[in-house]
């Protein structure tokens, strides 16, 4: 089989205006950027305000491993899929990072001949969003610095005297904004910033920092959650970013920075239209990470979406435990709407590696058993997966189990596979489809098409695990036992004294955004399976009060990725003819 770049370029793709006009976009709705690319204006909600909504589905998967379960894959395929079978569909994936795209993960635009095209402008850059996002958090950094340098230079009342501003007092041990970057790079993760030469202090005052990757900046969780660009001016500067001397909350506003950050980020408020291989139109927006962010397609794309099609696909990061639970109990309260169908993706080799009986890890060779017929190992799996299923029920929503297929997979394990699902007893509808959208496009994806359509001809009874109206700790409590299945959940000192404070501000109201292993339904990633007899430590509180949630950190993730021994950009050059070579 042809590698995924080169699948793209021998695909024929149709102007980006052709899409445009075919998904019922008008010209004044969009801005080009070239011919396979445009930006969307929000201002067409404003015209689709009487179209009635399609119907949602969110596609999660069971615990992701190093094989790769192929969600985006079933995302594209799915809705190429339902255009194979006469449906009006669009949708709606996050923008690729490009950390893991140089790092371990690859690309994210899909793969085979389930991918949106052109795979290299994705994972590339695409219009800039994230770019905007980098820069307008790191103005916010160098407005901090700034500031804690000029007041310190002048002495407070000095400096409200020069300037005509309120000193802010910023307690330089209590600042709270870290800098962020489009990159893994473990390096960066604690530093030391305003470093001067002996004797002088040009460079600043010395302080501790750090730096998070861009996607975990809670810029990006308010381009994904913002209802439009006022929305998100006002959420910028509700952004906490310090404490002053008192211990009261320095925002962006206060800074007199907001303004200048909302400009940066004006025209990343706009999703970027772009085509699957089959040509179905997607809309492309915010950032990936469910694990350490969102990690959801936004609002603004959603919406766009069901105001014109029967059908959005839309997924969220990593398994139902991470990008689907913040996508029920974040995204959708915020929007308010949720999914009206889940679509779970499994493979056979997916279940063997969350059995536990394989020891695999990222850039090891994998050990042919596992794509061998191992009755023992699928069975151990298994229980991965009907954790999911039985989590995606929780939200009263039929789900669809879409089992990607691969070359080796055997049709008695897949027989096997199907009837394990239907001899389980779950509290939803139910049902099973055979996915080959990698190898087959949409032609591959037309039985889970229609088990997707028939899913969603029985209502949804949606519903989140909380209401924001809940005290935090009980929305912390809630998440940990009823989302993840732990026994409970162990706060640090830390996160104590940060709970208490949170409430004591007014942030009880909030939701809750946790930061996990994507590598276990656990805090731990050498648990598999479904663990159940476990406590959840959580070691710190962060107040993301623009986005509309407080962000718990959960055992040992880290919010700034690194690198592996062998990184994906050692593949990445040009050819003589100027060509990309080696992504995927």
């Amino acid at each position: 089989m042809k590698s995924d770049i080169q699948i793209c370029r021998d695909t024929a793709l149709t102007p980006i205006d052709h899409i445009a006009r075919n998904a019922g976009i008008e010209p004044q709705d969009l801005t080009p950027q070239g011919t396979l690319k445009a930006k969307v204006k929000t201002s067409i909600l404003k015209r689709l305000a009487d179209q009635p909504d399609g119907k949602q589905i969110l596609v999660t998967a069971i615990t992701p491993t190093p094989l790769g379960e192929g969600k985006t894959v079933t995302t594209i395929g799915l809705s190429q899929g339902l255009a194979k079978i006469g449906q009006n569909v669009i949708a709606c994936i996050r923008q690729p990072s490009m950390g893991p795209v140089f790092g371990v993960k690859g690309g994210a635009a899909g793969g085979g001949y389930s991918q949106v095209a052109p795979m290299e402008k994705l994972n590339l850059h695409l219009t800039g969003d994230i770019h905007a996002v980098t820069a307008a958090h790191n103005l916010a950094s160098a407005a901090i610095d700034a500031r804690v340098f000029h007041e310190d230079r002048h002495g407070f009342e000095a400096f409200s005297e020069k300037t005509g501003l309120p000193a802010l007092r910023i307690d330089r041990n209590r600042i709270v904004w870290r800098r962020v970057m489009d990159h893994n790079d473990r390096a960066l993760r604690m530093i030391t910033v305003g470093k001067n030469e002996e004797g002088k202090t040009i460079n600043g005052i010395e302080r501790e920092d750090g730096f998070d990757i861009s996607a975990a900046s809670e810029l990006m969780a308010i381009l994904a959650l913002s209802t439009d660009l006022a929305d998100m001016r006002q959420r910028i500067g509700r952004i906490v970013v310090a404490y002053n001397l008192d211990g009261e909350p320095v925002t962006a506003e206060d800074l007199q920075v907001a303004g200048a950050m909302a400009v940066t980020m004006c025209e990343a408020i706009e999703p970027t239209l772009m085509q699957t291989l089959e040509g179905v139109p997607t809309l492309i927006h915010a950032g990936p990470f469910a694990n350490i962010a969102h990690g959801n397609s936004s609002i603004i794309a959603d919406r766009i979406a069901l105001k014109l099609s029967d059908f959005t696909v839309t997924e969220g990061g990593f398994g139902s435990d991470m990008g689907f639970e913040k996508a029920c109990n974040i995204k959708a309260q915020q929007a308010g709407r949720g999914a009206d169908c889940a679509v779970v993706v499994a493979t056979l080799r997916g279940l063997k590696a969350n059995s536990g009986l394989y020891d695999l890890r990222p850039g090891q060779a994998l050990p042919d058993a596992i794509f061998e017929a191992d009755e023992k190992a699928l069975i151990a799996g298994f229980d991965n997966l009907k954790w999911h299923i039985r989590n995606a029920a929780k939200y009263g929503v039929p789900v669809v189990v879409a089992v990607n297929r691969f070359p080796q997979d055997s049709d008695a394990e897949l027989n096997q596979l199907r009837d394990m699902i239907a001899n389980e007893t779950f509290d939803t509808y139910v049902d099973v489809a055979i996915s080959e959208a990698f190898g087959k496009g949409g032609e591959g994806a037309i039985e889970l098409a229609q088990a997707v359509v028939r899913a969603c001809e029985t209502p949804a009874n949606f519903k989140p695990l909380y209401q924001l109206s809940q005290p935090l700790e009980e929305k912390l409590m809630i998440v940990a036992e009823v989302g993840y299945g732990c026994r409970g959940v162990e706060l640090s000192d830390l996160a104590k004294q940060q709970l208490a404070a949170l409430k004591a501000q007014g942030h009880d109201n909030l939701a809750v955004c946790m930061a996990k292993t994507p590598l276990s339904i656990s805090h731990d990633p050498s648990l598999k399976g479904a663990p159940s007899d476990f406590i959840l430590p959580i070691r710190e509180l962060k107040l993301c009060a623009g986005a509309g949630f407080v962000y718990a950190l959960c055992g040992n993730v880290m919010t700034m990725p690194g690198l592996p021994e062998k990184p994906a950009f050692m593949n990445l050059d040009i050819d003589a003819d100027g060509n990309i070579i080696g992504l995927s």
